[in-house]
Order: structure tokens, then sequence, then C-alpha cells
């Protein structure tokens, strides 16, 4: 997808579908990592096998390109963390969103990554 440029308001505006879709990968990540240990370590799974697996996987992939699709960048899996490309003051930033938090309240410069989180301008 085009690179894509989000205000604030923007941002904030689909974190309702933001989180149920990652409510849906959280779900299907503890799934996928549960059916997979038990098939290593006992063999077998009440849960399923291999075509199990690989539907999780596939249902994995699917929820991570959604955030693709609207221009999101996930830049963690577990915790998840998303980053909506933004500018604020005419620098290049990212709106970003950690697995957990319940409102998008942070940015950090898109040159120094997660170690320059900052508390956007107006929260608390």
């Amino acid at each position: 997808m085009k690179s894509r440029l989000f205000s604030i308001d923007e941002a904030r505006a689909l974190m309702p579908e933001v989180r149920r879709v990652a409510d849906q990968l959280i779900q299907t990540r503890a799934d996928l990592a549960e059916l997979s240990r038990q098939l290593r370590d006992e063999g077998h799974s009440t849960d399923g096998g291999v075509p199990e697996v690989k539907a999780l996987e596939a249902q994995v992939s699917e929820l991570l390109g959604w955030f693709s699709e609207q221009g999101i960048e996930v830049k963690g899996f577990a915790p998840l963390l998303v980053d909506f490309p933004a500018e604020l003051d005419g620098v290049s930033v990212r709106l970003c969103w950690l697995e957990g938090e319940d409102r998008l309240d942070w940015y950090h410069r898109s040159d120094l990554g997660i170690v320059g989180r900052r508390r956007l301008p107006g929260t608390p």
C-alpha cells in the first residue's frame, strides 16, 4: 500500500477497529503458540494438528495484513506494537500504540523508534 500520513484525530478514530483486530490477533497468536507447543513437546493435541496450525498461521497473516491495508505499520508481534506514520510540527513521527494501552497517546520520531517514545502533546 502507498504510504499514508495520519493526523492524530484520524489515527484515534481508527482505534476502535485497531483494538478489535488486535484482540482477534492476540487470541489467534495465543492459540497458535499453545497448539504449536503441544505438537512440538507432546507430538499431538486435542486441539488439532498441522492443518489447524496452518489455518491459525493463515489467520494471523490475514489479521496482520489488515493493518498494512490501512497504512498502519506493525513493529512488534508479541506484544503487538503498531505505528501510524504522521507529522508533528513538520517532523516525521510515528503515532504508536502498544498492546494493553487504552488509548493512542504516544509518538516517537521516525528516526529514533520506540526508544524515543513520548506522550502526545495535550495528553495527561
